[in-house]
């Protein structure tokens, strides 16, 4: 069976870990204090990767949080990748000099193609492309704009370009611990011929069987946010159900 990697989030405000529904910043929870210990207890539950969203940054259109980032990076022995106002090269640049191994891009993927074509070219399988969609078109800022361009047409265009990793949010099941759109995360796999990781609505251990029975499709994982922060799944149970 090919891989399939689940991911814990922490989403990063204030220095703090919090939680947002459906990306709005005035409904917020605040899970941690110390992002860096949240991290290394997803690790110590079995975690192969860890997600980090500076969230702070995608709301300004530029990393805030990058020194935070780069101890979290530091202080735990597995992968972490890091989305949230990468505009930049040098912004980067500057994550991957800091111990991150993925960036993630996602306004940018619609704002500015020829720097996202520069960095795939640049730094290949360290980037991905996160694609936030809400009706099957790509919102963008934070979730605050939402643009005309399908997701699926997008991710065959940037898999042109080299991008061999996509992260799939449908905003309408963010937070709201009704299950993940399995069907389109697989079809979007199955159309850009790319890894996608799913992300968005994971509530039950249920939501992780169904996405990991695509991974011979392309679906390479699932980010799990709030479920893990409300103990509806508990990580290391979740690693033991899927055999990872």
């Amino acid at each position: 069976m090919a891989s399939f990697i689940l991911y814990p989030a922490i989403d990063i405000r204030d220095g703090k870990c919090v939680r947002l529904i459906q990306g709005d910043y005035n409904r917020e929870t605040v899970y941690n204090e110390n992002p860096l210990e949240v991290a290394q207890q997803w690790q110590a539950q079995g975690a192969a990767w860890i997600h980090l969203v500076d969230l702070d940054g995608a709301k300004a259109g530029k990393p805030m949080n990058d020194r935070l980032i780069g101890d979290i990076a530091n202080a735990v022995n597995v992968p972490v990748q890091i989305g949230g106002g990468l505009r930049t090269q040098a912004d980067v640049e500057n994550l991957l000099a800091r111990g991150v191994s993925r960036v993630i891009l996602g306004t940018s993927a619609i704002e500015n193609r020829p720097f996202v074509h520069a960095v795939l070219k640049e730094y290949g399988s360290k980037v991905a492309i996160g694609l936030d969609a809400r009706g099957g078109l790509v919102a963008t800022r934070g979730w605050l704009e939402t643009t005309e361009v399908k997701a699926v047409d997008l991710a065959r265009e940037l898999a042109e370009y080299g991008a061999t990793t996509f992260i799939f949010t449908d905003i309408s099941r963010d937070g709201m611990m009704e299950g993940p759109n399995v069907q389109a995360i697989a079809d979007l796999a199955r159309e850009s011929g790319q890894t996608v990781i799913a992300s968005g609505g994971v509530s039950r251990y249920e939501d992780l069987q169904r996405l990991s029975e695509y991974a011979g499709d392309g679906i390479g994982g699932a980010i799990i946010g709030k479920a893990l922060y409300t103990g509806a799944i508990d990580l290391a149970e979740a690693h033991r159900r899927l055999g990872a």
